[in-house]
């Protein structure tokens, strides 16, 4: 089946739910070539044995495939509870597209299907997971819950992102991550999508925010999502453009080499200060470019919910 077939260049995803889930295969299928082998032979009946734990369900047959141990799980039973945060502000819109591809995805498209990709991960493990979606308002909150019902309402709502793009939405996300750190009650798994296009004060009060989340006994990923080749690379050719901040109207007229090298030192800076200041908070940085595959978004994933176990 060719995968870009699934995807409805007016509607946005045209099945979410099928495509995630062969994102997913095709994550799993490359697992036994990472440090994850054996992870993928029972995925969704089995969890890593723990030291301490019982020994009581340890599946004995397929440690003797995989020399690991894993315990059998059972459909009543959840280990973990996760949050998939989403910024839908219009800086999330760009590049702007016709259509849509496995291969041509915007900021906003690329967090929709990473975002329900980790979703099938959940359900497939049989966890809890619930959303936040915001922009310039609170658009969307849910508690973490594992039904098949409350998984499709999820779907719905990532589609709903990506085929109504806001204009001039700014965002001040950390006046949401404090209110969602109010609202989460029970430990969690927090993944974050933004863009992290925010002024400098707003940065320093979203890190306020994100340590709210960890004060809170959250375990915190933060996905920075962008298009390197257009927004770090600044691959553009020479003909005059005029460069339009989508959040605000603002816009600069100017030729791309002109400012380039500048643009590029400017934008490696802004990086690395994100980057430091993730690690003096404790919280989980990862580079997500929408260009590239979503191994690095599942990987993470594996990595932070075996951690949190």
């Amino acid at each position: 089946m060719d995968i870009q077939k699934e995807i409805n260049e007016i509607s946005g995803f045209k099945n979410l739910e099928l495509l995630a889930a062969q994102v997913v295969e095709g994550f799993i299928s490359g697992l036994h070539k990472s440090p994850f082998h054996g992870f993928s032979a029972e995925f969704a009946e089995h969890k890593i044995y723990n030291p301490g734990e019982s020994t009581k369900h340890i599946d004995w047959k397929l440690y003797a495939k995989t020399d690991k141990l894993y315990t059998k799980r059972y459909e009543e039973e959840t280990n973990l509870r996760c949050h998939l945060i989403v910024d839908n502000s219009s800086s999330m819109h760009y590049p702007e597209l016709k259509e849509y591809a496995i291969d041509s995805l915007n900021k906003i498209s690329f967090s929709a299907l990473a975002a329900a990709a980790i979703m099938n991960l959940l359900k497939r493990q049989r966890d809890a997971v619930g959303m936040s979606i915001y922009s310039d308002s609170y658009e969307y909150y849910a508690n973490e819950k594992g039904s098949e019902r409350h998984h499709q309402q999820l779907l719905h709502q990532l589609n709903s992102a990506i085929v109504k793009p806001g204009r001039s939405k700014q965002t001040q996300t950390y006046t949401f991550l404090h209110q969602i750190a109010e609202k989460m009650k029970r430990r969690s798994l927090v993944f974050l999508f933004t863009d992290m296009f925010q002024t400098e004060a707003s940065r320093d009060a979203l890190f306020e925010a994100l340590q709210h989340l960890k004060y809170n006994k959250h375990e915190v990923v933060l996905f920075h999502v962008f298009d390197k080749e257009l927004e770090w690379n600044f691959d553009f050719n020479n003909r005059p453009k005029r460069f339009v901040d989508v959040e605000t109207g603002d816009h600069i007229n100017l030729y791309a080499d002109s400012v380039r090298d500048d643009y590029q030192a400017a934008i490696t800076d802004y990086f690395e200060a994100i980057k430091l200041k993730c690690g003096q908070y404790r919280i989980k940085y990862v580079e997500a470019d929408v260009r590239k595959a979503f191994d690095t978004i599942l990987t993470t994933y594996l990595v932070e919910r075996q951690k949190f176990a």
